[in-house]
């Protein structure tokens, strides 16, 4: 390899994403087993302010100017590049998130690299760096040897610790020339949803459905179960995008980033955008018909049938066992 491997540290609504500490912990520990260097890729306005948080990295290359805020994918590849090249930058390593959605496919077209999408792990064999990939929404987990050890990786949100990338610490850093690069459109402002009758966030009982439910009348077994157990009805964005209920009470890296001491997930696939938004729920309990479901993987207990059936009778049995 030649100089290393960088992360780009996502950032947003004035503080770094659990997805940046995902991606320093697995790279740190990818470096070390190969001998070389960990670099992080620090990009927006008023960011100096992060750097004590990237003390996992050995060095951050810093980009500040306000029309880098959320950049379009096409100008961070673009700077993606021209740092790739001039660092001798081996392995670069995105969150798969909606705020880095787009840049690995420009970036593998502009450096004539490999992509390798949805990577739930990272590891070397020998002398090789094997890369999992999740196909078909978790039903398949692919093995592939990243050729030449070189290439552009996107990770999977929740696949890896945080708590293994975070530590604060001072970092060299390297203020980046942006000259050269053309910021062709820029971020104006981030529009919130207008706040609901519920803030989920506060919440300490989560009963969420997703496009299990089927349809918008069974709503009703999920407040069932929530007039006998607490807490408030939430959703994955299907169910949100169906209009079933409103966008206040989405789960998600699109939504709400919730943390609740219960959160039931019925008929929820487990999207890594959605499980990016509760997987650190203290207690995580899943009722889907699919084995195969990916939210099994972050789930403390699962329950593998139909909803429809299972949920009514749970209700039940509560109701008797509260009298």
């Amino acid at each position: 390899m030649n100089n290393g491997i960088m992360i780009l540290v996502e950032h947003l609504k004035d503080a770094i994403a659990d997805i940046t500490f995902e991606m320093l912990g697995i790279s740190r520990k990818l470096a070390d087993s190969l001998g070389v260097p960990l670099k992080a890729l620090l990009i927006g306005k008023d960011i100096y302010k992060y750097l004590s948080e990237l003390g996992i990295a050995d060095e951050v290359y810093v980009l500040e100017d306000e029309k880098l805020e959320m950049a379009s994918p096409d100008t961070m590849a673009d700077i993606i590049k021209s740092i790739y090249e001039s660092k001798g930058i081996s392995i670069v390593i995105i969150g798969g998130t909606n705020t880095t959605a787009g840049i690995g496919p420009i970036l593998s077209s502009k450096l004539k690299l490999p992509f390798h999408n949805f990577c739930k792990n990272i590891r070397t064999d020998g002398d090789s760096i094997i890369i999992t990939n999740q196909l078909f929404g978790g039903k398949i987990l692919s093995d592939v040897k990243l050729d030449g050890k070189k290439g552009i990786l996107s990770v999977n949100p929740g696949s890896f610790p945080a708590d293994a990338g975070k530590a604060t610490k001072v970092v060299p850093i390297e203020e980046i020339d942006l000259t050269g690069i053309e910021v062709k459109n820029y971020f104006n402002k981030y529009i919130e949803p207008e706040a609901g009758d519920v803030d989920i966030t506060k919440e300490n009982i989560l009963v969420s459905v997703g496009r299990g439910l089927e349809n918008a009348d069974n709503l009703g077994m999920a407040e069932d179960l929530i007039g006998v157990i607490g807490g408030a009805i939430s959703a994955s964005r299907p169910v949100i995008d169906q209009g079933w209920l409103p966008l206040s009470r989405q789960v998600g890296k699109s939504g709400m980033i919730v943390k609740p001491k219960l959160y039931f997930a019925l008929g929820i696939s487990g999207a890594p955008e959605h499980v990016e938004g509760m997987k650190d729920s203290d207690c995580i309990v899943a009722i889907n018909k699919d084995p195969a479901a990916p939210i099994f993987n972050v789930a403390h207990y699962g329950v593998c049938g139909d909803l429809l059936e299972i949920v009514p009778a749970l209700t039940e049995k509560l109701k008797v066992k509260k009298g």
